[in-house]
């Protein structure tokens, strides 16, 4: 119905997907992420999944699913759809609100449309080198045979342990 009532005074061409929520910290279900894939699918829509959060899970019984891992599981024709997925280091266990770093990774773009965001992200400006050292890190995390491995789980324990006891307090 939205998507309807919008259609009457402009074109929509994309669906912003917040997964885990920020503030409230709800998750999606597989299902859920499923369904929304479905209806983008249906209704053309490119996605875009912001999943900054996807460390900060609390809930009992709940669980990240990444809209691309759903995405490519579900196969065709979902499996060639046009996806842009979100993540930072200002964001999750990391926590480094200073240091400004993040990514985007693009799923079956458009060569063209490709091209052109290429062309746009080269003309601006780049995060800190210390930002761009801290996302590094987050996306390559210590591996289980390293030294630092059982400090980083430790410290990562400690912090999601931390945030899950805080979320445990409030009160929706």
């Amino acid at each position: 119905r939205a998507v309807d009532d919008a259609r009457k005074k402009c074109h929509p061409r994309a669906i912003v997907v917040i997964n885990p929520g920020n503030p409230t910290g709800q998750v999606l279900t597989r299902q859920n992420i499923e369904d929304i894939i479905k209806f983008a699918y249906n209704e053309q829509l490119f996605m875009l999944a912001d999943e900054v959060y996807q460390h900060n899970v609390y809930a009992k019984g709940s669980a990240f699913f990444s809209f691309k891992k759903v995405m490519m599981e579900m196969g065709e024709p979902y499996n060639k759809m046009e996806l842009a997925s979100f993540m930072s280091s200002s964001k999750g266990y990391m926590g480094e609100c200073g240091l400004r770093g993040g990514y985007v990774e693009v799923v079956n773009m458009n060569p063209m449309v490709k091209a052109m965001y290429l062309k746009a992200i080269s003309a601006m400006l780049c995060p800190t080198v210390l930002g761009q050292i801290v996302m590094d890190a987050v996306v390559n995390p210590p591996r289980e045979d390293e030294p630092s491995y059982e400090l980083y789980m430790k410290e990562k324990s400690a912090v999601l342990d931390s945030l899950k006891v805080k979320e445990s307090l409030i009160s929706y």
